[in-house]
Parts: C-alpha cells; structure tokens; sequence
C-alpha cells in the first residue's frame, strides 16, 4: 500500500523528484555549456524550460508579470496552455504549427511572434524563441528551453510608421485640388495594370476625360468656381466607379480612367454611366456641364502608347460633339 506522505503518494514524490532532477540537469548542461546567452536586447523576460513529458513549465516569473499576473496568482503546476490559451485568435494555429513542426524534428529551432492576452484584456506582442534540447532514442521530444521576450512597443513603433508611411503615401498621392489620385499615382497604378494586363492576358480599358467648354467657364465664372466643377466631377466620377475603375486627375481638366479586367461592352456602360453621372448632378446640372471621353484597349507598348490612343480617340470624336464617350 503507498504511503501518504502531504497528500502525495510515493510514486507522486518520485515522478516529481525525477522531473526536477530533470531540469536540474537541464540548467547545470546550459551551466557548463555556457549555452545561457546574455540576451541584451530590450524586452528580455528571462528563460523558460517545458517538462514535454510531465507537462510543466518553468520560467522567469518576468514572464507572467508582463501580462498581469504574480506568482502567487498561479498554480502550483503551470502546464504549456496556461499560455497557449491566451494566443489572439489570429496567431494560434500558426503558433501551434510552428512548435509541432519542430516537436516533429522537421525545424531546427521554435521562433516565432505572437499576440498573448493580458490578465486586463489588452493584447501584448512576445517574440519566443527555443528548442528541443533532449530527445529519448526513438526521437520523441523530453524536454524543450527557450527564451522570450515583450516585443509589444517595438511592434507599437512598427505599426505607428507603417500607419505613417501608409498616410504619407496617400497625402503624396493625392490630387491637392480634387482630392482623388493626382498623375503620378493614376500613372503608377496604369504601369502596374500594364504589367498585369501583359502577364495575365487580361483586358485593360483606359480612358481620357475632358471636360466640355472648360476654357469657356473658367472665363465666365472665374478659376473658383472652376475649381469647385473639377472638385464635383472627381468626386462624382470615383463615385460612379467605386470598386470596378480607377480614376485620377491627368492634369487641368482632363482625367484618366482605368477599368482593368473589363470588356468591351462593359468598359463603354461604366463610361456611360460616368457621363450620365456628370449629366444629372444637381451642381453641374445648373451649369450645363458636360464631359466627353474617348478609349481603347491596351494590346502593346508602353504606357505613353495607351495614353496617345486613348487621348486621339478623346479629341477625334469629340470634334463631331461633346457629352459622349466612345472607343
């Protein structure tokens, strides 16, 4: 009959004993191996080391500490979920594919970033690193360490310039006026779809906008009220398109169309419906103000060849009227 001894049985002490005795070993190898590096980068919590067999886990209480916890908050035995439940969402699976991976043998090392939930709900970002650092003679994993870190306002920066970099790529492409794409980035998303368009064998509409007897108005109302037509006509035309085209302003009062992946009869209906967009807004109705446009289809050369054609069939039909679109 086994002894009680503190609630535990002979066997409980013994399985416990051998576990430490494990980690024990472990810590004096890394000792004499002078395998512990001194991590001097900021976020450093310490060192962890899993008990694959018995399920425990020990580590820096740095670690528990930098999501909410104390020591004297936690169980006596921690298992490997007491973190593994606390992955966002978003990362478990990969998390968890990255460690079996390497259980299995197939990657040298476990490194990986995740988002940990803290004890008040708020998300931290820790970088881990660590490895299998004992196997039985049939390769199954004993015994893991490793060493992780609180990466969360390293990310915070990344994420703040990448916010910054996003909006100063928005504020440098943006027509000052119209508040649409201006002609370098109208021009960058025509090469792009070019290229697209050259690889994938896929249809590329593109299309100049002019809008009728804007001399005429600029001398009768004034550059003001101009600016508020060309403001009204971009805002109306990216409307119209939403998702299916892209439009910017080429310059004064002509702008650029494109309607990748559209066909023939398509790319004349989204035009058709700008123009009839233009027609009945209740401003421009006012005034009378029209557009016209003419396009084609790209098949070769370089981006200036597709402007040049879609430019000639713009001032060619329009010569025989205005307030149309053709191709």
């Amino acid at each position: 009959m086994n002894e009680n001894l503190n609630g535990q049985t002979k066997e409980e002490l013994l399985l416990k004993i051998k576990n430490q005795k494990l980690l024990i070993d472990e810590l004096l190898a890394e000792k004499e191996a002078e395998a512990k590096l001194d991590y001097p980068w900021k976020g450093n919590l310490g060192h962890w080391y899993w008990n694959i067999q018995s399920n425990d886990v020990v580590f820096n209480p740095m670690k528990v500490e930098a999501i909410g916890y104390t020591i004297e908050e936690l169980p006596d035995k921690i298992p490997y979920s007491f973190f593994t439940d606390k992955l966002h969402p978003d990362d478990y699976e990969r998390v968890m594919e990255n460690m079996s991976q390497h259980l299995e043998g197939s990657t040298p090392v476990y490194e990986v970033e995740y988002r940990i939930q803290a004890k008040d709900g708020s998300w931290k970002w820790f970088y881990d690193r660590g490895k299998v650092t004992k196997r039985s003679e049939d390769g199954t994993p004993l015994f893991s360490a490793g060493i992780v870190f609180d990466v969360s306002k390293q990310k915070s920066k990344v994420e703040n310039l990448e916010d910054l970099t996003s909006s100063l790529i928005k504020l440098v492409d943006k027509d000052e006026l119209t508040g649409i794409r201006n002609r370098r980035a109208v021009i960058r998303e025509l090469k792009t779809h070019l290229l697209d368009s050259a690889v994938k064998d896929k249809k590329l509409a593109v299309s100049m906008i002019d809008i009728d007897d804007f001399k005429q108005l600029n001398d009768t109302k004034g550059h003001v009220f101009g600016d508020y037509v060309l403001k009204e006509i971009a805002k109306t035309l990216e409307r119209t398109l939403g998702k299916k085209g892209i439009v910017g302003r080429y310059g004064g009062e002509e702008f650029l169309i494109l309607l990748p992946d559209s066909s023939k009869d398509a790319a004349q209906q989204f035009l058709e419906n700008c123009r009839a967009a233009i027609e009945t807004n209740e401003f421009l109705k006012q005034e009378a103000i029209t557009i016209s446009g003419g396009y084609t289809f790209y098949t070769q050369g370089d981006y200036e060849d597709v402007i040049k054609e879609a430019d000639k069939n713009l001032y060619q039909y329009k010569a025989s009227g205005k307030n149309k679109m053709t191709g």
